[in-house]
């Protein structure tokens, strides 16, 4: 079988040697494409085009992987605006990593890998959700940790059952629901647990699920980035709002900007709801 020129063959990625002579390509091939300028040697082992994602390219230099919120980012895992944009690299004990490279504007991860991975240049996911739960604060990790949930397919009782190494990780564990339609919802229903309120997701209410019931009868409804693109599922959900007020229910509804770059004004709202008693029946 004749095998793809190198150029053609690295488009976009970073490749081990090992993997490349897996496939049939030769060390001879390999420097007359580097001599050429059509790929790149990272750390003697790795090739790399040009086109390669830079995340990827350093964690090749540095002989580390993308986790935490780089890959989150690379998996396209939900997270509040405002994370910081620098890259984060997981080193396994003993590695030289990024030490000696004073320029190293990254963040590092210096843990034992809960599963062997072999060679790669991303982390297990399980490894990402650990770091996460140390580098970032604790309501920014549940969001990640729930969106993950959802778009990885991890049920609360899978991340339970994970022998995790530290406190945050753990209490991240039992505080994951699996519910949350977005990580917006996390980011109102995280601080409304710690008030000791009885707070569940994706209740069905009047035929159809609200994001948050607040006690029995407040329900918080909160609209995404991209939500109500168009004019009719706008008409319906304040039909179903308006449902919901006529059968005895308090309804807030949010926009993503308000969650966002607002909450404490939300979170005052709601505060402002509970102290009226409209989350009880005995308001009624």
């Amino acid at each position: 079988m004749q095998l793809a020129p190198l150029a053609e063959r690295l488009a976009g990625t970073v490749i081990h040697r090992g993997d490349l002579h897996r496939e049939g390509y030769t060390d001879v091939q390999l420097r007359r494409a580097v001599r050429a300028g059509e790929i790149e040697v990272l750390r003697r082992a790795w090739f790399a085009s040009a086109s390669a994602p830079r995340e990827v390219r350093d964690a090749a230099r540095y002989g580390g992987r993308v986790t935490c919120i780089s890959l989150a980012r690379r998996r396209g895992w939900w997270m509040p605006e405002g994370v910081g944009g620098e890259l984060h690299l997981h080193f396994p004990p003993g590695s030289t990593g990024p030490r000696l490279d004073a320029a190293w504007p990254g963040v590092t991860h210096w843990t034992r890998p809960l599963a062997p991975l072999g060679r790669v240049l991303e982390a297990g996911v399980g490894d990402a959700l650990a770091h996460i739960a140390v580098c970032q604060s604790p309501d920014t990790a549940l969001v990640l940790w729930e969106t993950a949930a959802r778009i990885e397919g991890l049920s609360p009782e899978a991340l339970r059952a994970v022998r995790w190494a530290t406190p945050a990780a753990r209490e991240l564990a039992e505080a994951v629901t699996g519910l949350a339609d977005s990580g917006l919802e996390v980011l109102v229903c995280a601080p409304l647990r710690r008030m000791r309120v009885l707070v569940r997701q994706q209740v069905v209410l009047a035929g159809r699920p609200v994001d948050v019931l607040v006690g029995s009868r407040l329900v918080v409804q909160i609209d995404g980035w991209a939500h109500h693109s168009s004019s009719a599922q706008r008409s319906k959900d304040l039909a179903h709002d308006a449902e919901l007020c006529l059968r005895g229910y308090t309804v807030l509804r949010f926009s993503y900007a308000q969650v966002v770059h607002d909450r404490d004004a939300v979170l005052q709202t709601i505060r402002r709801t509970l102290a009226a008693g409209l989350h009880t029946d005995s308001a009624r």
